[in-house]
Parts: C-alpha cells; structure tokens; sequence
C-alpha cells in the first residue's frame, strides 16, 4: 500500500486551458474501472482541486498483487523450509527471513534497547512493488552467505551449494 499526504501549494491555479488538458488527462488516459469508480475518481479530483493554499490530503492507494508472483515466492520459501533443520515454525522462519531482508521496524525491547520487528507482507500491507522489493531482499539475504551457513551449518562449504540448488529452481 502506498501512503502520501498532499499539501495544496501556494501556486496560481492552473487557467481553463490547462485545467482542461489535466481534465483530459485524468479523466482519458486514466479513470474509474466501473461507473461508481468514475463517479469517486471525479469526486476525488475535485476535493483536490478545490483544496486552499496550505491544506493537506492524506491518501492511501493498493495496487494489485500478481497471485502467480506470490505463489513462486512462497513456493521457494517453503523450499528453503522444508530443506533445514533449524527451523521447527514456517512463522518464524518468515520472520527470520524478514529480519534478514531487512523488511522491519526498529522499536524499544522488553530491557530498553532496540530490536527489529518485522513488518507485514499481508496483501494490504504490501502491494507489487514493495513485495517485489521485499521478494528481491529475501533473495539477497538467502544468497548472502549468512543464511546458508546458519540453516546447513553441517555442510560448511557445501551450504551454499545447497541454496544455490533450491534457488536456481526458481529462477534466482
């Protein structure tokens, strides 16, 4: 999900000919998908037309998630799953994975320090682009030499060998 605040400028507003090429833009080259879609998109547009100098909007918007995308993606990390050891939950393997791709949120722990928490991959929390980027991340870390040698710490050299066959089944 892509979160923005919009601030109304100070600008002049655009004259009638420049509203009118927005108008085409907006409402030609992109619109609402059924008649109630048209029907916010305008109601939309127009709130943000008519907001004064100094107003600000917040705005929240969901792209689609690609199901195929998140399945192969699921799919490899079950993959890595179910070839360790070290892991008894899938939960907290993801949560694993998580904090090594970096996908959390810095927050106070129990004793005054900080520890990592990581965040939700849920589709309303992370639409295409950011699972595509926490997708990238995940790959990274399991490719980083870390991971294959803390999940196969038995194989020692070998570890890697061991990643490198289950990613390579997915294409990474």
């Amino acid at each position: 999900m892509a979160r923005l605040t919009l601030l109304r400028t100070d600008q002049t507003p655009p004259d009638e000919t420049q509203r009118e090429l927005l108008r085409r833009f907006l409402f030609g080259f992109v619109d609402g998908f059924t008649k109630d879609d048209k029907s916010a998109w305008r109601k939309f547009w127009n709130r943000v037309m008519g907001m004064e100098p100094g107003e600000i909007a917040n705005v929240e918007m969901v792209f689609p998630r690609s199901g195929p995308f998140h399945r192969r993606h699921f799919a490899m990390v079950n993959a890595v799953f179910d070839a360790q050891e070290r892991f008894e939950s899938p939960e907290q393997f993801v949560n694993w994975l998580k904090i090594g791709a970096g996908h959390i949120d810095w927050v106070p722990g129990a004793k005054g320090g900080i520890v990592p928490l990581p965040k939700s991959i849920s589709y309303a929390k992370a639409d295409q682009a950011q699972f595509e980027q926490y997708h990238r991340a995940v790959v990274a870390f399991l490719r980083g030499g870390h991971a294959s040698k803390f999940l196969w710490r038995h194989l020692g050299d070998q570890a890697d060998e061991m990643m490198n066959s289950i990613l390579e089944g997915f294409d990474e």
